[in-house]
């Protein structure tokens, strides 16, 4: 009888070992082939895009001929809107996440709230653009600044932001918290002192996450009206600006390989800003998990 039971075991285990072994397979494939296709896509912009990557194209604004067409208008105009894009959404979107977490009742009103912000995460982003050309641009009489790009962004990467900021808190252990309280320290000491810093590490990841997204929109920049050529820089928040993506967009869609190619330059340098944001961020990341 144990042999009859011993021969069943091991004949379900080595079925679920088979079925291990399959879907480990078809998991590895998958991941190979967004693998492959990333790196064909990369190599593709590479092969295209340095050869056209002189001092010219750094120092030249955008023009019609692709000879002289140049990025240093679009790369200024998108630094001017991320510094001021990253300042706006991480002080709401914390601020927002400390509110909810630490401050607000626990009530059928708040869970309503917390719900829609998770929902609003998945909202196109074009709707964010709408909303933004109403509010901003046509009330608040902005225009297409960047102020006005940077707040409609900002709406539109809140809820990841807010979303990853409140699982942060979340996981910050309550025996902290005591530990602070029993110090003498009140509610705001301990906030500040104690749960933001052991959160930062979750809450830098959210905002990577969200920034990453940022940096390649162009609908809700379509729909606040911002300019693909423009020969100038911003001098202010309140001034027009251009922008890496919509600058790939322009050049994407005219014909000729000469576009083509700019195009691609421009992508090596958005990715290139995109890398480095990043790493400042996975740093100051690293910096506070190895200390808490």
């Amino acid at each position: 009888m144990n042999l009859i039971n011993q021969a069943e075991v091991e004949k379900k285990l080595s079925g679920r070992m088979t079925k291990n072994k399959v879907f480990k397979t078809i998991f590895l494939i998958c991941t190979l082939i967004g693998l492959i296709v990333l790196a064909i896509l990369i190599i593709d912009i590479l092969r295209k895009g340095l050869p056209v990557m002189t001092g010219d194209f750094f120092t030249n604004f955008s023009s019609s001929s692709a000879h002289t067409a140049g990025v240093k208008g679009a790369v200024i105009g998108t630094l001017w809107l991320m510094m001021t894009l990253i300042p706006i959404a991480l002080v709401l979107g914390v601020g927002s996440a400390i509110y909810l977490e630490e401050y607000a009742k626990d009530n059928a009103f708040t869970k309503f709230i917390r719900v829609n912000i998770s929902n609003l995460a998945s909202v196109p982003s074009i709707v964010y653009g709408l909303l933004g050309a109403t509010i901003f641009v046509a009330l608040l009489k902005l225009g297409n600044s960047v102020i006005a790009a940077a707040l409609t962004l900002a709406l539109l990467i809140l809820p990841v932001i807010i979303v990853a900021s409140q699982e942060a808190l979340k996981a910050v252990p309550n025996s902290v918290k005591e530990a602070s309280y029993g110090l003498g320290a009140n509610k705001w000491q301990t906030i500040k002192n104690v749960v933001l810093p052991a959160a930062i590490p979750g809450i830098v990841t959210g905002v990577i996450l969200a920034i990453s997204r940022a940096i390649g929109e162009t609908a809700p920049l379509v729909a606040i009206g911002i300019p693909t050529i423009l020969l100038r820089t911003p001098n202010s928040i309140l001034d027009s600006f251009q922008t890496l993506p919509l600058q790939i967009y322009d050049w994407a869609r005219k014909p000729g390989l000469d576009f083509q190619s700019l195009s691609s330059a421009a992508i090596i340098v958005l990715l290139a800003i995109l890398l480095i944001l990043n790493t400042i961020a996975v740093i100051i990341r690293n910096k506070y998990s190895k200390k808490y």
